[in-house]
């Protein structure tokens, strides 16, 4: 007998599971300020910029200012001028409002990211096993209307629902995301689903506290990898490693 036999529900993590960045995210912040005749910023200093202010954001504004009613792009604006002015460059308004505009429309599609290739044959082969198939990530409504259909990872071929912070005002990893998760899959026992992504705070730890099954991915050969498996976890290398270890008989 298979684990597929005891399943219901799979639900994956986005980034880093399914997606990734193509490049640095410093590059096209550089870029967006190139674009308008700024001279190119420093890339290393604008990407550890950006991480401080995202951070620093989230804590203020958790799930993209999902209880403040924030709208989408008064959110990134804030994140994106506070990169700038950390990373010691401080546009006028008018000038600022340029580069914002070109990044917030770059990361609202599929340019900076690209699927991984074993991303859409596993999700299609679980939908076509019968199970439910879900997307639980920290990310805002565009990757649900936008980013993961640029990508052709669609709801209804690839995926059957999303739980998205910015949208049900919960995130990772807090456990309720992954209760939002089976309800959403049809009020599912947690023994029936299994949750797969790439981080052991984030991923793992939170769905097995509310009684899922987890796996996490190790496709970049991550440091932490042999904690996670000390830790008890079952780590692979890849999607292609999960349907296999999913469909062996034990």
């Amino acid at each position: 007998m298979s684990m597929l036999s005891k399943l219901r529900c799979i639900t994956v993590d986005v980034t880093g599971t399914l997606i990734a960045y193509k490049g640095e995210l410093g590059d096209y912040y550089c870029m967006a300020a190139k674009a308008v005749g700024l001279p190119c910023p420093d890339y290393k200093r604008m990407h550890e910029s950006f991480k401080a202010a995202y951070t620093d954001m989230a804590k203020r504004h958790p799930c993209f200012g999902h209880a403040a009613k924030m709208p989408n792009p008064d959110w990134w604006r804030l994140c994106v001028k506070d990169s700038f002015i950390r990373a010691g460059y401080e546009y006028d308004d008018k000038t600022f409002e340029k580069v914002f505009k070109r990044i917030y429309s770059t990361f609202g599609s599929s340019a900076p990211y690209s699927a991984f290739p074993d991303s859409h044959p596993f999700l299609r082969w679980a939908r076509q096993k019968g199970f439910k198939v879900g997307i639980v990530s920290n990310a805002e409504y565009r990757y649900q209307d936008a980013i993961l259909p640029a990508l052709g990872l669609n709801q209804g071929s690839e995926w059957d629902f999303g739980v998205f912070s910015g949208i049900v005002g919960i995130e990772k990893p807090d456990p309720r995301i992954y209760e939002i998760a089976l309800e959403m899959a049809g009020n599912i026992a947690p023994e029936e689903a299994l949750h797969i992504g790439d981080s052991m705070h984030k991923d793992y730890i939170p769905s097995r506290s509310v009684g899922m099954s987890a796996m996490l991915l190790d496709r970049f050969k991550t440091s932490d990898a042999e904690s996670w498996r000390d830790a008890g976890a079952v780590v692979l290398p890849d999607l292609v490693a999960v349907q296999e270890l999913l469909t062996k008989e034990v």
